[in-house]
């Protein structure tokens, strides 16, 4: 597949709220590879596709999980009629193309696996194809990214230090109220003032966080229920449904949850 499909076509909306445009400019301006921290639906990935649409650069993106397998980033040999093929994985696509891969949530991967990143991350920039027997050497454009939310890990799912210390990091969090509330929004339709409202509620729920929660509502959420509302849900009821429900099954949460929703919506 060209570098052409993997494009991201038109600009993402992202709202800095640092210096991290810079910085990711900076770092891929000699190719360090980048790992992005901060709490779930904050705009981590979002950012990194601002940031390959403004680079011009094409975007491979992998969402990890448990089960993913070296295999599944690196690439395996496959049977069809024709005999034994072998089918590039992405991270191997990426390192050929010169884009930049993005490993979403990399802890959720096994620690051996995410191993297989290493001689991309050093000076040597190659990947190794063991069971092809051979030895990718990264296009100049390559950048390796990944992501994860260090306070919601937990020991058993850490980076190893080994791996952390072959990437620069950036630190993310949810922005300000008004900046929160401009990004909400913009994305979900609403008017401001309804998304200062559920940015409050938000706000709320994070003061929350290891009191019974284990994370507080997110930026992403914020946006779900502005949609609903903006589809002409009421307020109360689009945030049960966006913002509570999926947060906690425990009664006790939820009724707090819900009555800091009626103390913003009624």
């Amino acid at each position: 597949m060209s570098e052409a499909a993997y494009r991201v076509g038109e600009q993402p909306y992202y709202r800095s709220v640092g210096a991290e445009v810079a910085l990711f400019e900076a770092a891929y301006g000699v190719r360090m590879p980048v790992m992005l921290k901060g709490p779930t639906g904050c705009g981590k990935s979002r950012f990194v596709e601002f940031m390959a649409w403004r680079l011009a650069k094409p975007l491979i993106t992998v969402a990890c999980n448990e089960d993913m397998t070296a295999a599944d980033l690196v690439g395996r040999f496959l049977l069809d009629m024709q005999g034994t093929r072998w089918q590039d994985g992405p991270l191997t696509t990426a390192a050929r193309l010169g884009a930049i891969c993005y490993l979403d949530e990399v802890v959720e991967a096994r620690q051996d696996t995410t191993v297989v990143i290493h001689p991309l991350t050093d000076h040597r920039r190659v990947l190794p194809l063991e069971k092809k027997g051979e030895l990718v050497h990264a296009h100049p454009d390559f950048q390796l990214v990944i992501s994860y939310n260090p306070g919601y890990q937990s020991l058993m799912k850490d980076l190893k230090q080994s791996t952390k210390q072959r990437f620069g990091a950036i630190d993310f969090d949810y922005p300000e109220a008004a900046v929160e509330s401009e990004v909400v929004a913009h994305e979900a339709g609403v008017e401001r003032a309804v998304a200062e409202r559920l940015v409050q509620v938000a706000q709320r729920s994070r003061n929350l966080k290891g009191h019974g929660l284990d994370e507080g509502m997110s930026t992403r959420l914020l946006i779900y229920a502005g949609q609903l509302i903006a589809k002409g849900i009421a307020p109360a009821d689009a945030c049960r449904m966006a913002l509570v429900r999926p947060l906690t099954d425990d009664p006790d949460m939820r009724e707090t949850l819900d009555a800091a929703v009626y103390t913003f919506f009624g």
